[in-house]
């Protein structure tokens, strides 16, 4: 199958070579000890093992929530019934926020970056986009960011959304570099020469996450229901506090965070 395919035609794509000298590590990733790889329908088995189907399982059968869930898919602008469904489906996106801990964190890649003339993501090819954040804030996620990425060698920089479950972890977003990198010197494995193993992940890198874009403030202040926080006085005025509309706020973000 695929995986095997790249084993084979794109070894630097699961290439864990520089730390496989740990204990339990292996040179391809996926042969990591801690690593456990199931080539299955993701789809199916979040909506089935975390979605309303799920109360119906004894606790045997129950599979362990996560701390962290990533997914990596189409993007949301694709033009296929498919990616309608992983962005807008009121089970699937029920069965992520049933699948983390109480404060777990959601992650997923949510296509291209907005420029600063795009019209409100609800307007455009970035609908499902939109519709996934609100159905996010509604079912009870905290805190919601996007952050762009410019090392994904795509024509643009690409955008990752981050949704907390729980409002106390949403703290840790926002630590100064010099606490990420020491988190990054207790937690990340040195490679073979005592390098870091990331590539471009840094503290630095990490405050850059931190502010969302002009483009991102403005779209969101687009939408045809403006939220609270949109107000010329607010944005641009001296208010010490503001409303926010929602989980999912740049304008809070970029102004007041």
């Amino acid at each position: 199958g695929v995986v095997n395919l790249s084993t084979k035609y794109l070894p630097e794509w699961q290439d864990c070579s520089s730390i496989a000298h740990h204990d339990g590590c292996a040179e391809w990733c996926f042969d990591d000890e801690r690593a456990d790889l199931r080539i299955e329908d993701a789809l199916a088995y979040f909506n089935d093992n975390f979605g309303l189907s799920s109360r119906f399982k004894s606790s045997a059968e129950h599979e362990a929530q996560f701390d962290v869930v990533i997914m990596d898919c189409l993007d949301p602008n694709d033009d296929h019934p498919f990616a309608k469904v992983l962005y807008t489906d009121d089970g699937y996106i029920s069965s992520l926020y049933g699948a983390l801990t109480d404060d777990g964190i959601l992650v997923v890649q949510v296509g291209e970056a907005a420029e600063i003339d795009d019209a409100a993501d609800e307007n455009g090819s970035f609908e499902n986009r939109s519709t996934m954040i609100k159905m996010l804030d509604a079912i009870g996620f905290k805190s919601i960011h996007i952050y762009e990425e410019s090392h994904c060698e795509f024509h643009a920089p690409w955008t990752t959304l981050i949704a907390f479950k729980d409002v106390e972890t949403r703290k840790r977003w926002y630590r100064s570099p010099a606490a990420v990198e020491l988190d990054l010197s207790r937690r990340i494995l040195p490679t073979k020469d005592g390098k870091t193993s990331l590539r471009y992940f840094d503290g630095a890198t990490m405050k850059s996450y931190q502010m969302p874009s002009r483009a991102f403030e403005d779209n969101y202040c687009r939408q045809q229901d403006k939220p609270e926080e949109c107000a010329e006085k607010v944005r641009f005025g001296n208010v010490e506090e503001v409303n926010v509309s929602s989980a999912y706020s740049p304008v809070f973000e970029r102004h007041f965070a």
